[in-house]
């Protein structure tokens, strides 16, 4: 191999670790992002109120 060669290849690798972080990197973000918005669809934000058979109390 070549001088060039030797340097070609080693900007090679770093833009391909460059390139593979950042893609891992988004999957993170894409993935947390879906979690959360899955969350809020199965869960209901307030319980309703659990019926007792007897009246309400009002004032």
């Amino acid at each position: 191999m070549s001088k060039s060669n030797k340097n070609l290849s080693g900007v090679a690798l770093a833009t391909g670790a460059a390139i593979g972080s950042a893609a891992i990197a988004a999957a993170l973000l894409y993935a947390g992002k879906r979690r959360k918005s899955g969350n809020k669809d199965t869960e209901p934000k307030q319980l309703p109120p659990i019926p007792s058979g007897e009246d309400p109390q009002t004032d």
